[in-house]
């Protein structure tokens, strides 16, 4: 199976050196720091999740290997395939690449009858969240405080990872639509559970309203490398408020791309 988009070629990878190319990229994304640190995914792991039949695939712009998404599937029962990692090379940012990679993601767990795709993110990272959310139109269900443990590389900072999973329902009417191009629209109306400042800080407001907006830093990854202590600020914040809203049986509706979780309670469904 082979994707082919107006930017990028995606295609399932078997070759070796392709492996070791991916282990590279990822290498050059996530930037491993400190004596332990060691890439996300190593080519040999790669070459054994290949062969046993798991998804292995990468975005091509012409020779070049520039993006690459890792899965495997959950237990049959489940009928999931779950996402591990994505990644796209920085110079090839806008161009739709991730699009691309999950587009082959879905034709390839739709060919296995498979009917979910499942993947974390974190949740403070704005643009993941309005790409998994809105241009996807997959669901968040679940809060998974330090779901890593520490991570040693330049994106995540060495601190807590706290994730979001999703769940991607891979044949309901809205993923259909938003993979052909007509993604999910959210308004950012309700009370302010969690604001933020003319600083840049987090702002606790109240969350007695039937829907609840939870704003999140505009660049969180610079945020870690410039002021990491208002990034741990907004970990904890985001944890408390977002995380506790879901621990009650709230759901998120959606991600406005001003920065805003829209998050609906329980009571108002």
């Amino acid at each position: 199976m082979t994707v082919v988009t107006r930017n990028v070629v995606v295609r399932q990878l078997t070759e070796y050196a392709e492996l070791v190319a991916t282990q590279q990229l990822y290498e050059s994304i996530w930037r491993p720091t400190g004596d332990g640190g060691t890439p996300p995914v190593n080519a040999e792991l790669l070459r054994a999740m290949a062969k046993a039949g798991s998804y292995v695939a990468g975005a091509f712009d012409g020779d070049e290997l520039v993006g690459a998404c890792i899965g495997f599937c959950s237990p049959p029962a489940a009928g999931a395939l779950h996402s591990h990692i994505a990644g796209v090379a920085a110079g090839m940012r806008g161009r739709n690449v991730g699009y691309a990679m999950k587009l082959d993601q879905r034709t390839w767990a739709l060919e296995r009858g498979l009917t979910e795709v499942t993947w974390t993110f974190d949740p403070l990272v704005r643009r993941n969240a309005h790409f998994n959310l809105g241009k996807l139109a997959a669901d968040a269900t679940e809060y998974l405080p330090d779901f890593y443990g520490s991570m040693d590389d330049d994106i995540n900072g060495g601190g807590e990872t706290d994730r979001l999973l999703v769940r991607w329902p891979i044949t309901s009417p809205e993923v259909v639509a938003a993979c052909e191009g007509h993604p999910r629209t959210t308004a950012a109306t309700g009370v302010i559970g969690l604001g933020i400042s003319e600083d840049g800080l987090p702002v606790r407001g109240t969350c007695s309203a039937s829907t609840v907006l939870v704003a999140v830093p505009p660049d969180v990854e610079t945020l870690r490398a410039t002021n990491p202590a208002a990034a741990t600020e907004w970990r904890y914040a985001v944890r408390d408020v977002l995380g506790g809203l879901l621990a009650a049986g709230a759901r998120i509706t959606g991600f406005d791309r001003s920065g805003w979780y829209v998050v609906e309670k329980e009571e108002a469904r």
